[in-house]
């Protein structure tokens, strides 16, 4: 598995919307995203560069390997 690197916030709402996610609106600078069956609510910071240890715990958060692949590759 590679590793993750800095991606945009705006580069992670689309790896999550691939992986079944969908926007539920913005607070601030934050967009919250939800999935069906899952109770956890995502809140992605749109800033020009995500740290890896934010983008680590969204991705364990949402509970996908899908999601780290695509990150991977973006």
């Amino acid at each position: 598995m590679g590793r993750l690197g800095n991606i945009s916030g705006k580069d992670a709402v689309k790896a999550f919307q691939k992986a079944g996610w969908e926007s539920m609106g913005q607070v601030g600078s934050h967009l919250v995203m939800v999935k069906q069956g899952i109770r956890v609510n995502l809140s992605i910071p749109q800033h020009k560069e995500l740290s890896v240890g934010t983008l680590r715990a969204h991705i364990e958060a949402g509970g996908s390997l899908r999601i780290r692949c695509s990150m991977v590759s973006i």
